[in-house]
This record gives C-alpha cells, structure tokens and sequence, in this order.
C-alpha cells in the first residue's frame, strides 16, 4: 500500500516593512522603529537643555538701545523658550524627513552668544537687527550648499581628518558633559579641575553615569534613555525633600543645580510665538557701518559651515553610515536642511538653528536613520506646551549621556594612520583644539591650517586640493578677525 508523501509546509515569509520602514529605510540600515524612537527621545533629552539656556543668554542682553528681545523693558523667558523649542522642532523634523538623517537641530551655543554679545548690544542696533543678518547668512550659507561650493570643500577633506573631527567633537561633548554637570569646574591657578563631589547634583551625574556603563556593558537595550530618566528621578526626589535648588547667576547657591532646579510646576503651559518673524533684514546696514556688518556675517557664516560639517561626520561616523571617503549618505540634503535652519533661526529671534553634537547621543542609542529626528522634532513641538515637564531635566541628568557617547566616539582614533606625519599631526591638532577652545570650527581651521603647512614643507604643493587652499584662507581670515576690525577701526 503506497502513501501519499507529506510535504513540508512552505517556509513563512517575514512580513512586509511598513510604509514608515520603507521611506526611512529602517531595516535596510540595520535599525528598528522601537530602536528609532528611543534614540530620538535620547537626542531630545540630550538638547532639550536648549530651551532653558537660550533665553539665559539672548533673553537678557539689551540691545543697542536698551530693549530686551521681543521689544520689552524686561527679559521674557517664555517667549524666547517657546520660538526656541518651535524652530528647532520644525527643523529637526525637516532633516529627518528631506534628509533621512539622524541629526537634531536647533540654536546654535557659541552662535547665539556673537549674536546676543558682538551684534545685538553695538550702538543703535535692534533685536530685529541683528537677527535680520543671521537670516542673511542663513541665506548666503544656503546659496553656497545650492552652488555645490560647500559639499565639495567637505568632500575636499582627507579622510584622516575627518576622523580627526569625529573623535575632536568626541571628546568635546564629553568635556560638555562634565562641565555643564558641574563634575569639572574652573580651579584657582588652574584652568580645569574637579568640582564640589560632596553635592547632591553631583550624585544625581555619578549614579546616571555610573548606571549609563553598567547598563551598557551589560547590553541593555535603551541604556542611555533609562538612565536619564533615572538619574531625572532621583533629582526630582532629592530637589522636592532637600529643596536643593538651582545656582544663581551671581553665585550664590554655589552646592545647586547647575541650570535648572527639578521643581514640578505642572505638566501643560501656552505657549507664546510672538517673537517669529521679529527680523529686519537690512535694518544694520542703517546703524553701523557696512565693512563691520560683512565681517560679523563672515564669522556667523564660517563657524556655521565648518560646525556641521564636523558634526554630520562625528554622527554618520558613530552611526556607521559614511562612505569609505567619509561622506554620510544624501550630504548635500542635510546642508540644505543645515541652511535653511540657520535662517530660520534669524526669522524665528531665537538666533541661527544648527546641528547638534548632542545628536550622537541618540545615534550611540541605535539610532540609524531620519525616523529618530521626526521623534527629536516632534518633542521639541511638544515641549512649546509642556515646558514645565522638560524643566523637569536637569543638566547633571542629561550630561552622563554626553560623556558616554564621547567615549563612544573616541574609539574612532585607531582609524587615523598615527605613522604618517602629514595626516597625524594636523589630526592631534584638530582632536585637541577642539575642547580646549570649545569650538568644532576652531579645531577643524587649526587642522586644515597644519595640513596645508605640512605639505608645504614637504613639497607636495600638489597634494593639496584647491578647496582646501580655498577653506584655509577663510580660515585664516577667520583667527584674524579680530585684528582686521581693530586696523579698521571697526
């Protein structure tokens, strides 16, 4: 008697991506849409200090005549606040969308400082002034991404260096970290030590960083969110039963929180946009002389061109994402995206958007694609109305992620050819500059500058790309800014 034989069954197929795997390209980049949305949330909480700090420093210098920004005889936080967190969502959201890359944006530290410090506050010049030239720059900084001009300095770059970038900005953020968490602090006779270890908010940043390795070693997934989210905890138990509060700006309160006092003020506030499109847009040629608004957009536009160069490659880098020149995937679109926000900033008053280091604390998450910025953006949009939540966020929280992700980053350092001189050299000098000035730019122009020099000495003239001859003359007009406006008297 025969039998029939029995067939196995088919193998099921996997199914179908969704349509937001598919646009996003989550699978095909190795992540998943659980991993996305956890790393946007840790990139989030890793800026969100931004909508705390920004009106501290734009919000309290009066301009040049002695109006405070949004035209008041007073500073308002709130409006400040609310266009910071409004454009940087808006923008976020746009790079993850146009170019599918997980980068956080928003306004720029060190930017806004020139704006507010070096613009604003001359003789005779507005709020709406000085925004009017940062949506200018904004502009021109876009023509030169449309031209082709600024992708192919980027591309110009060798790849040693921009290595070098990636791991400068590494230990830059980490340096961040410890500083805005108070763990290291300005010594007398000295220019870094240790702060006050015996204070409570230096406990909150030893038991988020502490819990940020543990968890990391042992492959948790989220490591970084749940540690700050931790770390946010034990600060709101210690603030609300210590009433620890936060350190005051003449220096008194010296043991509290670094920026802002963990204190539950309710959960929803309206927000207030009454400072976007509060811009003039030639109203400084009209109050200072013109030679002196062409060099303040000229130091805006370079420190705005080479920061996210070195920031989109420091991201890609930690996200395994560059090509084997060092070029992320879709460069040219998260220029644009880079651009456009610089103006919109201006626009906005809240001063020039632009890519965040602190994006490689989501990317150190797993965060692999643009998904994890429209989760960023999205909680930007979302903190315009629940500010009183985000407060919740201390420094000392956030700041175990920034030193985490900076030794994530440092890792990178085995990729620079250390035995040849013409590429080592200019890469120590780009890693170490960049935290012991505290600016990316800065760090990238030294390197550029030894480069070129380096060559030079070697005669190999014709190594040299010519837009790399191209971006050491900016640069070198860039050191000397401030000697060209005193010979000019301006």
């Amino acid at each position: 008697m025969s039998s029939t034989p029995v067939q196995d069954a088919p193998p099921e197929r996997p199914p179908a991506p969704s349509a937001v795997d598919r646009f996003f390209k989550v699978t095909e980049r190795g992540s998943t849409i659980a991993t996305e949305l956890r790393g946007g949330l840790v990139t989030f909480f890793a800026m969100a200090y931004i909508i705390v700090l920004n009106p501290l420093i734009i919000g309290t210098v009066p301009d040049g005549t002695g109006a405070f920004l949004g035209g008041g005889a007073e500073p308002d936080f709130g409006k400040v606040a609310a266009a910071t967190a409004l454009v940087a969502g808006v923008m976020t959201i746009a790079m993850g969308v146009f170019a599918n890359f997980p980068l956080g944006l928003a306004t720029g530290l060190g930017l806004n400082a020139v704006v507010a410090y070096s613009i604003a506050s001359l003789p005779g010049v507005t709020w709406a002034d000085a925004m009017g030239l940062v949506v200018i720059e904004g502009v021109i900084i876009l023509v030169l991404v449309l031209t082709g001009f600024r992708e192919a300095v980027f591309k110009a770059v060798p790849v040693g260096l921009k290595t070098a970038i990636s791991v400068g900005i590494g230990l830059f953020i980490a340096l961040i970290g410890l500083v805005n968490a108070g763990f290291v602090t300005a010594g007398e006779g000295t220019l870094l030590a240790l702060g006050n270890l015996g204070t409570w908010p230096i406990l909150v940043f030893v038991v988020g960083l502490v819990l940020t390795i543990v968890l990391w070693v042992r492959k948790v997934r989220g490591a970084l969110l749940v540690a700050i989210l931790t770390a946010t905890a034990l600060a709101v138990v210690l603030e609300n039963t210590l009433h620890i509060g936060a350190k005051a700006p003449d220096g008194s309160n010296p043991n509290g929180f670094n920026l802002n006092a963990p204190t539950y003020t309710g959960v929803v506030d309206v927000p207030d946009f009454g400072l976007i499109g509060q811009f003039s847009l030639l109203g400084s040629f009209e109050n200072i002389a013109t030679v002196t608004v062409v060099l303040l957009i000229f130091s805006l536009l370079l420190a705005d061109f080479f920061d996210t160069m070195g920031t989109m490659v420091a991201v890609g880098a930690e996200a395994r994402l560059l090509d084997a020149d060092g070029n992320p995937p879709r460069t040219r679109a998260i220029l644009v995206v880079d651009s456009i926000a610089a103006a919109a900033g201006g626009a906005g008053s809240v001063s020039s958007n632009t890519s965040f280091v602190e994006s490689t604390t989501g990317v150190g998450e797993g965060a692999r694609t643009g998904l994890a910025s429209v989760v960023t953006g999205v909680a930007f949009l979302l903190a315009t109305f629940l500010s009183p939540l985000v407060a919740l966020v201390p420094y000392e929280a956030a700041a175990p992620a920034l030193v985490f992700v900076g030794f994530l980053m440092m890792t990178q350092v085995a990729g620079i050819s250390w035995k040849d001189v013409e590429i080592s050299i200019p890469a120590f000098l780009t890693i170490v500059v960049m935290p012991f000035t505290y600016s990316i730019a800065d760090g990238i122009g030294v390197g550029f500058l030894a480069f070129v020099l380096i060559k030079l000495a070697l005669g190999k003239v014709r190594a040299i790309h010519p837009l790399m001859w191209v971006a050491s003359v900016m640069f070198v007009v860039y050191f000397l800014l401030g000697p060209i406006q005193d010979a000019l008297g301006v």
